[in-house]
């Protein structure tokens, strides 16, 4: 396993600015490499900044358990290599942002790659987390260790937070051994095909971890053993696709993004069919998640989503006003509950998710 020169438990530090900014009823802004500060609003005027990077290092990794536990501002592309080196991975694969994003920042974005819909989400990989809470302590969640007498499953709670909850210093998070067999695939088609196909290609139970349709094209991951991977390409036909598609995808290198025009997810209920979208598209989770740059007004677009029984997200820097989705009045109350709780003080990222949360 790679060692990371620079590991340090800074904890300390952290928890005691958080104790300081609740004696003085300071607000505080957290960050880690600031690589997701496009998405969602701006904190509060007048909060502290507190960085995590410095409180970085592997804590543990034992590959025979399947688990791996780190620090904060451990950078994610470490992490990464370290999985690497023993044939393993982060099924996720939550995006690195040319390798500066860090693990904590990853979990508290919740961020995920095109292997989502078939491996799950970064909140399904949270084992256990370690947390400075609303009221200045540092508590272990999750896994072998406390159970939380509030009934939050706290650790996942914090997946997708984007630190208004708490401050997460360390994570312990569930990986997998790399698939025995890969191969990529590009095949030339209309969007309605390639939605027919991939709904065929399901009911098959074909080994699919990946389905992205972009310049008039589908382009398919297939992962598994070496037989199925093989049968699976003989079925589908196509061209071969260099590997580094998926991470360019997960990365938003690809050409689709340079677009100037402002970007938004729209994240929609499985098989969802194709709906008229005002702007350019990418289909990515084989048509799940679907990417949109447009000039459209911000309630058109997320009339299209709410009909279509989904959600849509504005990737631009702070371009709508209101970046996340409108939650229905039930679960806004619920967000306002769960912070009540958890961050009695108020203290932690106000306002980077709604203006009141």
């Amino acid at each position: 396993m790679r060692r990371d020169p620079l590991s340090f438990d800074d904890s300390a530090r952290l928890a005691d600015e958080v104790r300081q900014a609740i004696a003085r009823h300071e607000p505080i802004s957290i960050r880690g490499a600031n690589t997701k500060a496009f998405l969602g609003r701006p904190v509060n005027t007048g909060a502290r900044e507190i960085d995590t990077r410095t409180h970085r290092g592997i804590v543990s990794y034992d590959p025979s358990e399947l688990v791996i536990t780190a620090r904060a501002g451990t950078p994610l592309a470490e992490l990464n290599a370290a999985l690497d080196e023993a044939g393993q991975m982060l099924p996720c694969e939550p995006p690195t942002y040319d390798g500066l994003a860090t693990i904590g920042g990853a979990v508290a974005s919740g961020l995920a790659g095109p292997r989502r819909p078939w491996a799950g989400s970064v909140r399904d990989f949270v084992l256990g987390c370690r947390v400075i809470t609303g009221e200045g302590k540092h508590l272990r969640f999750g896994g072998q260790v406390m159970k939380n007498v509030a009934g939050f499953d706290v650790s996942r709670l914090m997946s997708g937070s984007f630190g208004c909850l708490g401050l997460i210093t360390e994570v312990s998070l569930k990986v997998l051994p790399k698939p025995r067999a890969s191969a990529s695939l590009v095949i030339a088609m209309d969007a309605s095909e390639a939605m027919r196909e991939l709904s065929a290609w399901r009911r098959a139970a074909l080994p699919v971890t990946g389905a992205c349709f972009v310049d008039q094209a589908l382009h398919v991951r297939l992962e598994g053993g070496t037989g199925s991977v093989r049968a699976a390409v003989d079925r589908i036909g196509g061209n071969v696709l260099d590997m580094r598609f998926w991470d360019d995808l997960r990365e938003q290198r690809l050409g689709f993004f340079d677009d100037p025009r402002t970007l938004w997810r729209l994240s929609l209920p499985n098989a969802t069919p194709l709906v008229d979208l005002p702007g350019a598209v990418l289909l990515d989770w084989a048509g799940a998640q679907r990417w949109l740059k447009s000039d459209a007004q911000v309630p058109d677009i997320r009339a299209i989503a709410n009909a279509a029984g989904g959600h849509a997200t504005c990737f631009t820097e702070h371009g709508s006003g209101e970046p996340f989705h409108p939650l229905p009045a039930p679960l806004m109350r619920l967000h306002e509950q769960l912070k009540a709780r958890l961050d009695p003080h108020r203290i932690f990222n106000p306002g980077r998710m709604y203006a009141a949360y």
